[in-house]
């Protein structure tokens, strides 16, 4: 059973930083292509950022690229992403699951966990 504990959300003002982690168990994770997504109220699900199994290529929204940052340490287990110069629009549940990319990222299966909320005030 695959499981995910993402951490690191909170109430941060604009402008502000915050770092997400997500512990994944129960897929090869250092073989898995891992990426963050999120989606807030009424909104769709927005790919945010999507890595390849090994870091050698990532995708990431136009409207995070310049400001959010996704890594990863597959000796454990766990994916980041660095947000800066947070902004209310980004104000979403965020969730870390297996990613892909044609045109735009997607979501390969379904997330693991709980997620976890950013909130940004004005």
């Amino acid at each position: 059973q695959v499981q995910a504990v993402e951490s690191g959300g909170g109430l941060v003002q604009a402008g502000g930083s915050l770092r997400l982690s997500c512990i994944a168990s129960g897929l090869p994770f250092r073989y898995s292509n891992m990426g963050w997504f999120r989606q807030a109220p009424g909104k769709e699900r927005e790919g945010v950022s999507c890595m390849t199994y090994n870091g050698g290529r990532i995708w990431s929204s136009d409207s995070v690229k310049s400001r959010f940052t996704i890594s990863r340490d597959n000796a454990k287990n766990t994916l980041y992403l660095d947000m800066n110069n947070l902004q209310p629009e980004d104000t979403a549940m965020y969730h870390c699951a297996a990613c892909a990319f044609r045109t735009s990222i997607f979501l390969v299966g379904d997330y693991w966990g709980q997620g976890t909320q950013v909130t940004v005030s004005s």
